[in-house]
């Protein structure tokens, strides 16, 4: 078979659901990691603690196992969670199921850019049959990779190993989306905050997971800062808003975060104070990103206090 003709019969498997997992990725001639252990053939308890522990390719397998329900309910939602995971550690393969996901409409809402970026990534990588799924699709591109739900940053798997730095992960995941928020901006924004510590208090009062200060959780609606729950949505709203007013330059927002927005204006851009510098360089360098997608109708989401919407620019302010 030819390689056109695999792309196009590929497609036409995908689609009828006739391929699995496993047959897929051999039938793509995709790699086999020398020297690992077939994880496809661990019990799936070992495979899921392995994945949670960073594994990539435990984190590939599992998604496997996940999206063709091979042992354990099929739930392509959980598969894109883990495939995104190992994308993030280079596992070329996971680049390439989730081009394939994306292109075929698999447990995602079809998106040929979003495909076209992962086969894009996967063809770079050496995957032989991504540059003919490729052809098969339309033209485009995305500033989505459609894993900004999940947490995919590589060092939160040593930063962050016990059940309640995970809980506290797994509820960022879950909560991120609704605010239009990256997960993993979240998560490094709590790193530098509070060190994932729920109780964290500052000297200024700031509390919490997102170091709220008080005037800052009476603007967004917390009324009790020390719920972690609430405490994330507040910090989550915070950073919505600042998205919006900043037009998605992160440098900005993440200074605006620490030092106010005032602040922000009166030196037009980082204030020049060791801390806030040190903060927002601290961050980018753990998130890797100096911007983030933004919608300036954030800007006129109700607030829980109309004065203090007047007030915005004040009454946030952490002066370092």
């Amino acid at each position: 078979m030819s390689n056109s003709s695999f792309g196009k019969q590929c497609l036409s498997w995908c689609r009828a659901g006739s391929l699995s997992g496993l047959a897929l990725l051999a039938a793509a001639g995709l790699p086999v990691a020398a020297g690992e252990p077939d994880y496809a053939l661990l019990p799936l308890n070992q495979l899921r603690h392995l994945a949670v522990e960073g594994v990539p390719r435990a984190q590939l397998a599992l998604g496997v196992a996940l999206e063709h329900g091979e042992g354990l309910p099929r739930s392509p939602v959980e598969a894109r969670r883990w495939y995104c995971r190992a994308a993030a550690q280079n596992v070329e393969e996971a680049w390439f199921n989730l081009g394939w996901m994306f292109a075929n409409g698999r447990g995602v809402i079809r998106d040929d850019a979003i495909a076209r970026y992962w086969l894009g990534r996967a063809a770079a990588g050496g995957v032989a049959q991504a540059a003919n799924v490729l052809a098969m699709l339309e033209e485009g591109t995305s500033d989505l990779t459609g894993c900004e739900d999940t947490v995919t940053l590589p060092w939160i798997y040593q930063r962050c190993q016990s059940v309640q730095c995970r809980d506290i992960v797994h509820k960022v995941e879950q909560l991120a989306p609704n605010y239009g928020l990256d997960a993993n901006l979240v998560v490094a924004v709590i790193d530098a905050e509070s060190g994932f510590q729920p109780r964290a208090l500052s000297p200024k009062r700031a509390s919490g997971l997102m170091q709220l200060l008080p005037t800052t959780a009476q603007r967004f609606g917390v009324r009790d800062i020390w719920d972690t729950e609430e405490n994330l949505r507040g910090g989550m709203a915070y950073l919505r808003w600042l998205l919006a007013w900043f037009r998605g330059d992160l440098e900005k927002v993440l200074a605006a975060y620490n030092a106010g927005e005032q602040r922000v204006m009166q030196y037009r851009g980082v204030p020049p104070y060791t801390e806030t510098r040190g903060y927002v360089r601290r961050i980018l360098r753990r998130y890797g990103h100096k911007v983030h997608p933004y919608d300036v109708a954030w800007l006129t989401l109700p607030l829980a206090d109309p004065e203090a919407r007047a007030k915005a620019a004040v009454s946030s302010r952490r002066d370092p």
